[in-house]
């Protein structure tokens, strides 16, 4: 089992910052990828961000050049450095982990607001 814990979400402007952060335990070796997702008000859930065992990334073309997925394996957090925050990024964020890397989570997070204002 893996379990997953998102921080970081929050209230900011347009333009503004956000880091958020996935705090991982459990049988982490098992997992070939993790990502971060999203969910706004009345709209399917949406990958944003991933990144493979071997460090490789992914975006969704509407974050590219805003958005930075990382990890810190020493610390066992998984991070999405959001910048240029736009008001259609409001939405609730999920943290994710793949056991195959087969693009289908296997592991949720909870979820945390980010709510972007004007």
């Amino acid at each position: 089992q893996v379990q997953l814990v998102e921080s970081g979400g929050g209230l900011v402007q347009t333009g503004g910052s956000l880091r958020l952060s996935c705090s991982t335990s459990g049988s982490m070796s098992s997992i070939n990828a993790m990502g971060w997702f999203r969910q706004a008000p009345g709209k399917q859930r949406e990958s944003v961000a991933r990144i493979t065992s071997r460090g490789t990334t992914n975006y969704r073309d509407s974050v590219k050049g805003r958005f930075t997925i990382s990890r810190d394996i020493a610390k066992n957090t998984l991070y999405l450095q959001m910048n240029g925050l736009k008001l259609e990024d409001t939405a609730v964020y999920y943290c994710a982990a793949e056991r195959f890397g087969d693009l289908r989570p296997d592991y949720w997070g909870q979820g945390t607001q980010v709510t972007v204002s004007s």
